[in-house]
């Protein structure tokens, strides 16, 4: 099995709590806990030592998961620590916001790391064959981010992938994504406003909560109106990240 680090927090400000709001039979991020685990991902919750994400850690112990808690400000140093404190060379991220993760995909994006690569990234325009926000992290290995750590000059890495792009030398490689569904919209699938949410407990009653990428995009292909319910919200998102 690969490691997947689920990084988390109860904090949020666009929509309060939203780790902890129900989704299905459990909550988010029981949700995504569980669905790692369905795709054969050995998951670790990556969270902080604020007293507010107590209640994550309880979260981890019921489902019989590892888990981390460390800086608050530095998500670097929180990976750095998790990654030596439980002994990974390398991980998929996976983020808590993003319940419909493709975990196929996930593990693919890992095994292109092997001696070619230092970061796996996903595509950044949409559309593009069936990828969807929200649909796969990076993959990374410890020994980038420790130089994106020694690198650094702040302790606020929360834009941690910033840091990471600017290790001199550093070996990126795209994870290869192919649908049999070829859409001329983008779709949305990240948690973060109330629209977000929604929508996708509307598709987790629709096909499941451990629906595979494949069917996520067919139900899009198939109500093309479907994607407006929460797109709009991407240029918010990006608005308050530039502020």
């Amino acid at each position: 099995m690969i490691d997947g680090m689920i990084t988390v927090r109860s904090e949020s400000k666009r929509l309060p709590q939203k780790c902890f709001l129900p989704f299905g039979d459990c909550n988010v991020l029981e949700h995504v806990i569980r669905r790692a685990k369905y795709f054969d991902i050995n998951p670790i919750v990556c969270t902080t030592i604020e007293s507010s994400d107590n209640k994550i850690i309880e979260i981890a112990k019921k489902e019989n998961v590892r888990y981390f808690r460390g800086s608050v400000r530095d998500k670097l140093k929180r990976w750095r620590d998790a990654c030596l404190e439980h002994e990974i060379a390398s991980f998929i991220s996976i983020d808590a916001d993003d319940p419909f993760f493709d975990g196929e995909l996930s593990i693919k994006s890992y095994r292109m790391l092997g001696k070619s690569f230092d970061l796996i990234k996903h595509p950044t325009q949409q559309p593009n064959y069936g990828f969807y926000e929200g649909c796969v992290g990076y993959s990374i290995t410890l020994d980038i981010i420790n130089k994106a750590c020694q690198l650094k000059t702040t302790s606020n890495t929360e834009m941690m992938w910033t840091f990471i792009e600017n290790v001199p030398a550093v070996r990126i490689g795209y994870a290869e994504m192919n649908s049999d569904k070829k859409i001329s919209f983008p779709i949305r699938l990240t948690l973060d406003y109330e629209e977000d949410y929604w929508l996708m407990r509307s598709i987790s009653r629709i096909i499941g909560q451990f629906a595979t990428r494949k069917e996520i995009v067919e139900i899009f292909a198939n109500n093309p109106d479907l994607y407006k319910i929460n797109w709009f919200r991407n240029d918010d998102y990006k608005i308050a990240q530039n502020k």
